[in-house]
């Protein structure tokens, strides 16, 4: 991985091409982003890129953060992730980093916090069927049997329970970039991302490329 960015998903849309092809796509916040700190194996044991993004408050940051941040000569940042790029040498500490290292036709994987949707039964969590929905069934919604009674009377691993549903950590790979505003810092990709609107997208170049 050589490049990657933070973001906001702003929603989706659509747009048509010169043939007329309708194409979904979600609109993403990107950048710009600063480099606050550069990992060398040397001082860390590693090679990685700290980057920030979108300001926050002085009264709202840590006193070592301050101090990370003065060193590196940008504003205070809300957000801060690491990137093990395999390229750290191009890069350098205050350098700002914005949504043109992408071009149009590049595939990336977008990471994000699902949309939670609460505690949830078996049936709209992993899609089981309901029981007969007459008044004498006393069956209608259960996730049914969980085990076995004598052997091995215990309740398998893995059984499909009811619990949270959503708000998890998701990756969905191999998205086209559609197209790229580098005035406005936008990203349009091909299909949806994860998450509410604005949530934050971590943006990265695909691991298996197409």
């Amino acid at each position: 991985m050589k490049k990657a960015l933070l973001a906001r998903k702003v929603g989706m849309t659509q747009i048509f091409d010169e043939a007329g092809t309708l194409t979904p796509v979600t609109v993403l916040q990107a950048g710009p982003c600063y480099v606050t700190q550069i990992k060398t194996i040397e001082n860390d044991g590693y090679e990685a890129v700290q980057v920030g993004f979108e300001d926050k408050r002085d009264n709202l940051v840590a006193k070592p953060m301050k101090g990370v941040f003065a060193k590196a000569g940008v504003s205070n940042k809300r957000f801060v992730r690491e990137f093990k790029f395999e390229n750290v040498a191009d890069y350098s500490l205050g350098q700002e980093i914005k949504v043109d290292v992408f071009a149009e036709g590049d595939y990336i994987d977008a990471t994000a916090i699902s949309k939670g949707h609460g505690f949830q039964g078996a049936v709209k969590r992993l899609g089981q069927h309901r029981g007969p929905m007459a008044h004498g069934s006393k069956f209608h919604r259960h996730q049914g049997s969980n085990g076995t009674s004598s052997d091995p009377s215990r309740v398998f691993k893995g059984k499909g329970m009811p619990g949270q549903m959503g708000n998890k950590k998701v990756t969905i790979q191999n998205l086209q970039i559609v197209r790229v505003d580098a005035e406005n810092n936008l990203l349009l990709v091909r299909g949806a991302v994860p998450g509410p609107k604005k949530a934050l997208v971590t943006v990265k170049e695909a691991v298996k490329k197409n």
